[in-house]
């Protein structure tokens, strides 16, 4: 079985570590310059296929001339994971049994670039993993496979994240070997109606409004701790916060965005629906700490409003 991968993110190592043996070439976007330096940081896909010693596509569009390179090539599969950008019919036309889709979501649901995000930040209870039969439209393809994963009470963006992507892993490998034997099944045509959308995160959605309940201002924090990672200021310098726990998911009368109490498990902050108790943090230009690490470096923190 000969596979092209496609893949560019965290989440694509491990249905790329499971069937790297059949991988013939692997796909990443081009990583940009970062940092003062500009300085560019091959991401996790590449560092694994370069290791490998695995032929290495990196592409900014279709439009480079690197990806001429695909025409080239005749795989059973194109297997899909967190890539990046729409893969044109031209493409998805050189596997001789077909384009794979990997897409962390209960598909119709949460279609686009942020499933795992959206589905913390709105509180959802369940999610999953589909696979689909790709097409030129953005996760639109027919159902090929589907399972339910809960989510946890405790889960960020990094867990949930893993816990799809090892299963994703489990599942692809025995997957392609029913294909490849088979053939490529029709599957089920997604619902048009159910379908629902994520818009990309931008830097600015990081941003706190304490005018929101605590389990709201929580359920941000976890899906943005990655990137942008939510933030917020303290006497003019922009706090970002990794981590926090509903302390007291009732009302209380201390102002929105106050800090009440410093103790050693971090620092409660009141918001007009519940407080929220804030674990780890980091201010601007320094170390990542402990809420409560951070607050014994920081005189009079208690009544300090934040934003």
């Amino acid at each position: 079985m000969k596979i092209v991968y496609f893949g560019s993110s965290l989440f694509s190592v491990p249905p790329l570590m499971a069937v790297l043996p059949s991988v013939s070439c692997v796909v990443t976007r081009r990583a940009k310059p970062k940092g003062r330096g500009y300085h560019v940081e091959a991401n996790d896909v590449k560092k694994i296929a370069s290791e490998a010693g695995i032929p290495l596509i990196e592409i900014d569009s279709f439009k480079d001339e690197a990806a001429g390179q695909l025409r080239d090539l005749k795989p059973d599969f194109l297997v899909v994971a967190s890539f990046g950008l729409m893969i044109p019919d031209w493409a998805l036309s050189i596997a001789t049994v077909g384009p794979v889709n990997i897409h962390p979501s209960l598909l119709p649901r949460y279609r686009g670039p942020s499933p795992i995000q959206w589905a913390l930040w709105n509180g959802e209870r369940e999610t999953g993993i589909t696979l689909i039969k790709m097409n030129e439209k953005m996760d639109e393809g027919n159902i090929l496979h589907q399972e339910i994963m809960a989510i946890d009470a405790g889960d960020s963006m990094i867990t949930l994240s893993a816990r799809l992507a090892a299963r994703a892993g489990e599942i692809l490998p025995g997957f392609l070997e029913e294909m490849k034997t088979k053939g490529m099944m029709e599957g089920v045509v997604q619902s048009g109606e159910l379908a629902t959308y994520t818009p990309i995160i931008a830097k600015e959605m990081g941003k706190i409004d304490w005018s929101l309940g605590a389990l709201e201002i929580i359920r941000q924090i976890k899906a943005l701790v990655l990137w942008p990672t939510a933030y917020t200021y303290l006497e003019g310098k922009l706090l970002k916060i990794f981590d926090a726990h509903i302390y007291d998911d009732s009302a209380v009368s201390a102002e929105a965005g106050i800090v009440m109490e410093v103790t050693k498990a971090g620092f409660l902050v009141g918001t007009p629906n519940g407080t929220l108790r804030i674990t780890e943090v980091q201010l601007e230009n320094k170390k990542r700490l402990s809420a409560y690490q951070f607050a014994q470096g920081y005189r009079g923190l208690v009544g300090k409003r934040l934003g």
